[in-house]
């Protein structure tokens, strides 16, 4: 079955997944959506893909439903399973600070 007949998996992401050796949905529910998740990362290195995009979508894929409704207790076991460490991961998206004027 092609990977786009799951739900949170648009072209980009199954060509992401294709192109980390995961083909198709049996692939995908086989490796997990953790390990599918580090083999997009690892070819992006530290500036991989949003979380909620990847491992959250690729995990409710295999669940058959929107990533939205991923509780957080799911969240946070799919980031500690990752090695997604969440302070890292809001220090990359903050804003540099400005430097100071006085």
């Amino acid at each position: 079955m092609d990977l786009e007949t799951l739900p949170n998996i648009g072209k980009t992401l199954a060509n992401r997944l294709r192109s980390v050796g995961v083909d198709d949905v049996d692939a995908l529910r086989l490796v997990g959506a953790v390990e599918a998740y580090q083999r997009i990362a690892g070819e992006y290195g530290p500036n991989r893909p949003p979380l909620c995009y990847n491992l959250y979508s690729l995990e409710a894929a295999i669940r058959g439903h929107d990533w939205r409704l991923l509780d957080e207790a799911a969240k946070k076991k799919l980031r500690q399973l990752a090695g997604v460490d969440d302070r890292n991961r809001s220090a990359r998206h903050r804003a540099p600070e400005s430097p100071s004027l006085s």
